[in-house]
């Protein structure tokens, strides 16, 4: 890495800094995005700036210029990278002033992104990985993609810790999402997925695969389930910028299904690869 977008600039990494009294370093008070790239294109850039927005208006944060001006700096950071498959990191906070919990008058917002190579999981993306469940101890905004991951971060550390991949969360008897990720699962040729509210984000993949299941004509229904629906489904999969559409074999040790990846998450993922290709110049 060596250019990132500060503030409007495109800079060499090292002149950009951060200032102690930035409020997402010592709040959290900041949205951001992950978008991946393939082939040196971004792929589903409307709908990240799209979500970008919709968490700025959430957290009354003010843009400081255009997302179309923003939008051309992020692909300018791909090709100066010469990034050919990676992601790009997005970020933006309240701005930097005297720390006081309620909104300062004068602060405008910190932009930082920057281009990153990142290798597609394909193992797990083929062979599938093994999940653990958690409570969801997240706030109650999950809708909006704030910098403040700490949940997120105790969740997956001990999804880590127990050798799996990703940790499923759950409130009461109630499947939410991933850690880091959408989840759906499949029972009877039907797909399930939690329905878009406050509890789960709206993620970018999921959008796809929501799209690529009408298109397949496999049906799918947007209601909640529960952790004993979740261990009788016939397949699970999780779906996230960095990991796709990846089938979860097990869960707490639990075999899944037939603990192999499902016919439904084959193909869905050979529909989302089509779609990369089209990126492919």
């Amino acid at each position: 890495m060596d250019y990132m977008l500060w503030n409007g600039r495109i800079v060499p990494k090292g002149e950009v800094r951060v200032d102690p009294e930035d409020r997402g370093y010592q709040f959290g008070d900041g949205v951001y995005e992950v978008i991946r790239v393939y082939h040196g294109n971004l792929f589903a850039e409307a709908e990240h700036f799209t979500r970008l927005e919709r968490s700025l208006k959430e957290l009354r944060i003010p843009f400081p210029y255009s997302l179309e001006k923003l939008s051309r700096q992020v692909n300018e950071l791909v090709r100066l990278e010469k990034l050919e498959d990676g992601i790009i990191y997005l970020q933006v906070t309240r701005g930097t002033a005297p720390r006081a919990h309620a909104f300062p008058q004068e602060a405008e917002a910190n932009v930082i992104a920057y281009a990153s190579p990142y290798p597609r999981p394909v193992d797990t993306i083929v062979n599938g990985g093994s999940a653990i469940l958690a409570e969801d101890i997240r706030w109650l905004r999950c809708d909006i993609k704030s910098i403040n991951l700490l949940g997120n971060v105790l969740a997956k550390q001990a999804a880590k810790e127990a050798g799996a991949l990703e940790a499923i969360l759950h409130r009461g008897k109630t499947v939410t999402e991933g850690s880091s990720s959408n989840l759906f699962m499949v029972k009877e040729g039907k797909l399930f997925t939690h329905p878009l509210n406050s509890l789960i984000l709206n993620g970018i993949t999921r959008q796809v695969v929501v799209k690529l299941a009408h298109q397949l004509k496999i049906p799918l229904v947007e209601e909640t389930f529960t952790i004993d629906q979740l261990f009788a489904a016939d397949e699970l999969f999780i779906t996230s910028t960095t990991n796709e559409i990846t089938p979860i074999l097990t869960v707490d040790g639990k075999k899944i299904g037939h603990g192999v990846p499902g016919v439904i998450s084959r193909q869905l993922q050979e529909a989302f690869e089509r779609r990369i290709a089209l990126l492919k110049a």
